[in-house]
């Protein structure tokens, strides 16, 4: 039987050491404004998200009992229309160009990977 929501994602969660620190370089990557939520014990900035667009979800979230940011696990990858846009922003907001633009094939584009101020490793795509 096939199931047409097996497998999506629908949130995500960036674990930060400093949510200021956080919410400055990737204000600063996307060009967008990041608001902080205080939930006591933890703290979140959720990243926007448009009213029918494809794609999931996400916020960096402060929780040092629960989350540290690392290089291990699971790779996001955000979307771009260009990934050398945001790539170019990277080093000036304080973050770490790992992996330069680089075609993955023609069908599916284009990537790059980035070590964010607090230690996550992230991915950008672009069809171009």
């Amino acid at each position: 039987m096939k199931k047409d929501n097996i497998a999506t994602v629908v949130w995500f969660e960036v674990p930060v050491n400093s949510m200021t620190r956080a919410m400055a370089f990737y204000s600063e990557l996307f060009q967008i404004e990041l608001e902080v939520q205080d939930f006591g014990e933890l703290k979140m900035a959720f990243l926007p998200m448009g009213d029918g667009t494809k794609g999931a979800g996400g916020a960096l979230i402060e929780a040092s009992d629960h989350y540290t940011p690392s290089h291990e696990g699971a790779l996001i990858y955000f979307f771009c229309e260009d990934v050398d846009n945001e790539l170019s922003r990277v080093e000036d907001a304080g973050g770490e160009i790992l992996q330069q633009k680089t075609q993955i094939s023609p069908e599916y584009g284009y990537m790059a990977t980035f070590e964010d101020t607090e230690g996550n490793r992230i991915a950008l795509h672009s069809q171009k």
